[in-house]
Parts: structure tokens; C-alpha cells; sequence
């Protein structure tokens, strides 16, 4: 697993700084644009989805006859997390449409972890995550239009669960297995995921965050080039 994993970051390595470039110009875009037809907010535009796309290529890249199944979810949920970089950057209202393709990867992700491991097997975790979930909505709920509580509550359950399964999964793969390396990554990308999450919604609707575009974005690109980062040592993985 070192050698084929050493071998896919080399071979990817002008990809990943590809993706760094537009990360940050996504992020410099979107603090400085103004206006709808700003120069900055159309670098935003420009480079906050090529961002995702440029993992998603990454990962295809990184994919053998041998394994599929781990990577092939993980270039979904990228296709899906791309579409909802698009929504979600628009200067109309397509939160919800943004927030269902990020549902969609996040059910993608699960289904990833899934492959060499059992849902909810350290069921401790799952009782953590549930609970920051439900804390985190309780903080919102109050500040929530009305027709976005059941959407945004079932949103915050599943990217819990997401998080919760990636970090379970660490946990019971044993240190010697092929793919340990590449699951300590995942459970970082899901915990980078449920924090950039948590402040874009607290920033949409409870707070003013200063520079939140800084946190929620760069919490963002992390938690997903882990996630891409993952796929490197899961050659053996089914």
C-alpha cells in the first residue's frame, strides 16, 4: 500500500496544485467580489467548482481494474459536491438545490465507507455524532425559515452519520490493514466536512462570521481532498 499510494499522490502532484491554485482563488474571489458582475466574483465562479472537479479527476486517475467500488463512490459524491458548489454560489436563492446535491454526497461517502467496514459499528460514535447534530440544529432552529427545518434537519443527521461512519471506520480497520493510512484520511475529510458545514449554515442564518468564506471554504476544500487523498490506499479495498 505505501508504494501504489506514494505512486498515486507523484503521479496526481500537479493535479493537487492545480486544485490548491483555484482553492485559494475561490476564496480570494469570493471576499472580494462585489457587485454581480465583479471581476473577483467571476474568478469565484470560475475557480470554486473546477476546484472539486480537479479531485474528482484526481481520483478517477488514481482508480485500478482492481478497486472500484471505494473510489467510484467517492468520484460520485465529487460530481454531486461540484454541482452543489455551482448552486450554492450563485447570486439567487438555490440554497436548497445546493443543500440536496451535498445530501446526495454525503449518502455517496457513506455508502464509500461502507465497503470494508460495517455502518455504525462503534455505536459510542455514532452517539457523539448525533448529538453535535442535534445540538447544531437546536443552535439553528430558531433562526431557520420555516420551510428549511426538515431539509436542513435531515441534512445535519446525515452528514453526521457520514462523519461518524468515517471515523468508525478507522477505528476498526487494524493498523497493519492496507488501507489504515487511507481511512485515517477519510476520518479527517469527515470531520473537515462537519465543521465547514456548521459554519456555513450558522453563517447563512445565525451569525455574521467575519472572513467566513476563509473558514467555510478552506474547511471545505480540506475535508474533500482527504476524502480524494483516501482513495490512494484502498487498492486492496473492494
Amino acid at each position: 500500500m505505501g508504494q501504489s499510494s506514494t505512486l498515486g499522490a507523484r503521479d496526481n502532484a500537479w493535479i493537487y496544485a492545480l486544485f490548491a491554485v483555484c482553492a485559494v482563488l475561490a476564496i480570494i474571489g469570493s471576499l472580494l467580489a462585489g457587485g454581480d458582475h465583479s471581476g473577483w466574483r467571476w474568478l469565484h465562479y470560475l475557480t470554486k467548482p473546477t476546484a472539486t472537479v480537479l479531485l474528482l479527476i484526481a481520483v478517477l486517475r488514481n482508480i485500478g481494474s482492481s478497486f472500484r467500488g471505494y473510489g467510484m463512490a467517492i468520484v460520485v459524491g465529487l460530481a454531486f459536491a461540484a454541482a452543489g458548489d455551482f448552486f450554492l454560489m450563485l447570486p439567487g436563492d438555490y440554497f436548497l438545490a445546493g443543500l440536496i446535491c451535498f445530501l446526495l454526497t454525503h449518502c455517496t461517502y457513506i455508502w464509500a465507507l461502507t465497503r470494508d467496514s460495517r455502518f455504525g459499528a462503534d455505536k459510542r460514535i455514532f452517539v457523539l455524532f448525533a448529538a453535535i447534530g442535534l445540538i447544531v440544529i437546536a443552535g439553528l432552529w430558531t433562526s431557520l425559515p420555516s420551510a428549511m427545518r426538515i431539509p436542513v434537519v435531515i441534512y445535519a443527521l446525515a452528514l453526521a452519520a457520514m462523519a461518524a461512519q468515517a471515523i468508525s471506520r478507522d477505528r476498526q480497520l487494524a493498523a497493519v490493514a492496507p488501507q489504515k493510512s487511507a481511512a485515517r484520511s477519510a476520518a479527517f475529510g469527515g470531520l473537515f466536512f462537519m465543521v465547514s458545514d456548521t459554519l456555513l449554515a450558522y453563517g447563512r442564518f445565525r451569525w455574521n462570521i467575519p472572513y467566513n468564506a476563509v473558514w467555510v471554504l478552506g474547511t471545505y476544500y480540506t475535508a474533500q481532498w482527504l476524502f480524494a487523498r483516501s482513495t490512494e490506499g484502498n487498492a486492496h479495498a473492494r
